[in-house]
């Protein structure tokens, strides 16, 4: 199955349109695409891998993708120059990484997205989830977001195979 995040906030879902957020700056060509700027590569990426913080899913969330529970010293590496760029790491990491483990709610669910990773290409962008949205759907920096019962209702639906197409129109 594919599922379509357009430009303008319309996220594709089984027959019906629900909201999500995109790119703070917008999207851009998967080849345009740079660390750091903002943007949404266009493009089909496959679903990797579900990311689930266990203190708010311990039955881990109702999905046939691949799971892996969340821990607080899980990050995702966004530097460059660094040789894990693009891949999972353990906290503390000496160069920049995310953290996967958040205060918030945003990665209480995360769908790892197959952008730049296949090898990772330094500086052409990382980190580009699908995750729970900010209230107010705000912009993300460069993934897609979907309210809780969205991203719920997308995983119960995805198969290993499956993909989220993010475009322009």
């Amino acid at each position: 199955m594919l599922f379509r995040a357009h430009a303008d906030g319309r996220f594709e879902l089984d027959g019906r349109v629900v909201r999500c957020a995109l790119g703070k700056a917008g999207v851009i060509a998967a080849a345009e695409k740079r660390e750091g700027d903002n943007k949404s590569p266009l493009g089909v990426w496959a679903m990797r891998e579900v990311w689930y913080r266990p203190d708010v899913y311990p039955q881990g969330p109702n999905t046939a993708l691949p799971v892996r529970a969340t821990r607080p010293e899980d990050g995702w590496c966004d530097a460059p120059g660094d040789p894990n760029y693009n891949l999972p790491v353990t906290l503390p990491y000496p160069a920049s990484a995310e953290q996967m483990w958040r205060d918030d709610a945003v990665y209480d669910l995360v769908v790892i997205l197959g952008h730049n990773d296949t090898p990772p290409v330094p500086g052409m962008g990382s980190a580009i989830f699908m995750h729970l949205a900010r209230e107010g759907y705000l912009g993300t920096e460069g993934c897609v977001a979907l309210a809780r019962a969205d991203i719920e209702a997308v995983l119960a639906a995805a198969q290993p195979g499956d993909a989220v197409e993010i475009s322009a129109d």
